[in-house]
């Protein structure tokens, strides 16, 4: 284990866990209600609590609780994530988050898992890598990182394809709530803040974690626009010396 700020973590690596935990991080305010209402109908009332636990979820579980799957357990960590929601900002969220996941037998955080498993640090991680580590969070003591399985290694190509499409785009149309421009990818569009969204803490300000260098949407219709060359129109003295 080894803490890192975000700035030494690979946007890659950031883009490849949202696309394996959390599509809708940027879009929600803790808890993904579609999610859980899909979940309870397939559990079943009485049944253990599987799926649907968000980053933010995650984070206030693995900072503060204990792994078991009851509904007393699961009402604290609604009530943990409400103030983790509340007091951190988005990328402050996702950053704890990187940190503390277990990729692996005594494995937790980025940084050491790229460093056991591809020898360099989070900041170097490429997007194959980032999503193969992405991939073994569901279970990092059932998936491996090395020698992975045809399971996990169709979920990598997945998480890479999601974090370069789907997941980009949506963080783009979803971080304006509030968080700044949070931008993606292959991405012009710039989305509006919806109507009596809260800001949330730490929201209008610059988010650079996960800005692309891409240019902005005003500098793409300028680049875009047809130029119009106009003549020089000769001088009547010059008309008059010829």
């Amino acid at each position: 284990y080894d803490w890192v700020s975000r700035e030494n973590i690979s946007r890659r690596a950031a883009l490849a866990v949202l696309a394996a935990e959390d599509q809708k991080f940027f879009g929600h305010t803790g808890f993904d209600v579609e999610s859980i209402r899909k979940v309870w109908k397939r559990n079943g009332k009485g049944r253990q609590v599987r799926g649907a636990s968000t980053i933010s979820q995650q984070v206030a579980k693995n900072l503060w609780l204990w792994p078991a799957r009851t509904w007393f357990r699961k009402g604290l960590e609604a009530w943990f994530t409400l103030w983790v929601e509340l007091l951190w900002p988005k990328e402050r969220i996702l950053e704890v988050y990187l940190n503390i996941a277990q990729f692996g037998p005594d494995v937790f955080g980025v940084e050491a898992a790229g460093r056991q498993y591809f020898r360099k640090p989070a900041a170097s991680l490429n997007e194959p890598e980032a999503a193969l580590l992405a991939a073994v969070l569901p279970n990092p003591k059932l998936f491996k990182v090395r020698n992975p399985s045809r399971y996990t290694t169709r979920r990598q190509g997945w998480i890479q394809r999601q974090a370069a499409s789907r997941v980009a785009l949506t963080i783009h149309a979803e971080a304006d709530a509030g968080l700044g421009r949070v931008a993606a990818p292959h991405d012009h569009e710039v989305s509006a803040r919806p109507r009596g969204h809260p800001r949330r803490p730490g929201g209008g300000r610059s988010q650079t974690w996960l800005k692309t260098s891409r240019p902005s949407p005003q500098r793409c219709r300028t680049a875009a626009r047809p130029r119009t060359v106009r003549s020089r129109r000769p001088s009547a003295s010059r008309c008059r010396g010829h």
